[in-house]
Parts: structure tokens; sequence; C-alpha cells
């Protein structure tokens, strides 16, 4: 399933401009960030395999990612999945400071 913004729906052509290279750097730092924290949580919890267990869980999670977007980090991204991503990042950060 392609996630598709109504710009691009309007024009064919994915949206320009501070915003949307804003919101791309921060999908950007949020994902690297979220995937750190899975694999910090990994460790914390099991040690070796654990962290085994996070990077595999990483590279599905950005595989799904991609497979959403069509790319890892999309040009127009949707607030809705930045949004997401944000509450998922911050739930993991959250998670990993009550194990510490």
């Amino acid at each position: 399933m392609r996630v598709t913004s109504p710009s691009q729906r309007a024009t064919g052509s994915p949206a320009t401009g501070p915003a949307a290279h804003a919101k791309t750097f921060a999908t950007a730092a949020l994902l690297t960030f979220a995937c750190g924290m899975l694999v910090l949580i990994g460790y914390v919890m099991v040690g070796g395999f654990g962290f085994f267990l996070g990077l595999v869980g990483t590279v599905f999670g950005v595989l799904w990612w991609k497979d959403l977007h069509g790319t890892v980090f999309p040009k127009d991204i949707p607030a809705k999945s930045l949004v997401i991503l944000a509450a998922s990042a911050a739930a993991l950060f959250g998670l990993a400071v009550a194990m510490a």
C-alpha cells in the first residue's frame, strides 16, 4: 500500500520547501532514535541475544516503513506518520528510562 498526500495527487510531484525538508529531517532523526532505542532495550532486557533481536526488529521495522511510504526517507511524509513515529519513539524512550 502506498500512501500519497493530497499535494501528490493534485500535482503529481512531492512537496518542496522548508516545511517538507524539516519533516524529512525529523523523520530521519526519529527513525534513527527509535531504532537505537529498540536495540538498547533488547540489550538491557536479554544481553547479547537481545541486542541481536533488537537489530532484527530494527531491520524489519525499517523495511515495513519503506514498504508503507515507498522510500525510507520520503520527501513528502504525511503528518500522521510523523506523529505516530514521534509517539513510538517517546514510548520506547520511556520504556528505556523505566528499565534503567
